[in-house]
């Protein structure tokens, strides 16, 4: 597998070996050692999927202390650009954003670690995300940002997006900052 730095430290676009022949394909979509070697040492407690249609728009959403998640996303079916938003107060690269095509033809993952926003927005007829989470699900500290906020100023690729009510009514980054919610950097990326 290759690990691809991005201008997030800590955030990163994993290219696995895929095996194809006649039959199809193989690839390890996880193997601990191997992402372990790579700057990707958390154990993941929770796997999720998600099946979205053409111009669903899920996120910007983060789950904070005391219960901090990290992510490492692929794209299983269909197409979707994902995104990755620093949202550690201090951090070089605060309310920077990074995005990526993730497909089931490129089998490219991304990596998003704690301190970390997340969202993803659906490029194909369909599709459909698996994530592995390093922790649980903890509605009561996450955190959802507007997808359109114009200090992140995402450039997302499409205009009118699907939307659920809690991400289309989520208030801005600077919102969050103002409550003193969100995490501090230096320090290391917890898991």
């Amino acid at each position: 597998m290759k690990a691809i730095s991005t201008d997030l430290s800590g955030v990163l676009v994993i290219e696995p070996v895929v095996h194809r022949d006649a039959r199809g394909f193989f690839l390890e979509s996880w193997r601990e050692s191997r992402y372990r070697e790579h700057g990707i040492d958390v154990s993941f407690v929770q796997d999720n999927h998600s099946r979205s249609v053409r111009g669903t728009l899920r996120g910007l959403h983060a789950q904070l202390a005391p219960k901090p998640m990290a992510k490492l996303l692929r794209c299983v079916a269909g197409a979707i650009f994902d995104v990755a938003v620093d949202v550690r107060r201090g951090s070089p690269t605060y309310g920077g954003w990074v995005g990526f095509e993730l497909s089931a033809d490129n089998f490219r993952q991304l990596y998003v670690p704690a301190g970390f926003a997340h969202g993803f927005c659906v490029l194909s007829e369909s599709a459909e995300v698996e994530y592995k989470c390093s922790e649980v699900y903890a509605p009561e500290h996450e955190i959802a940002i507007a997808w359109n906020d114009p200090r992140i100023g995402i450039r997302w690729p499409i205009t009118e997006p699907t939307l659920s009510p809690r991400d289309r009514d989520a208030p801005p980054l600077a919102g969050w900052a103002a409550q003193g919610r969100l995490p501090h950097w230096p320090g290391p990326l917890p898991a």
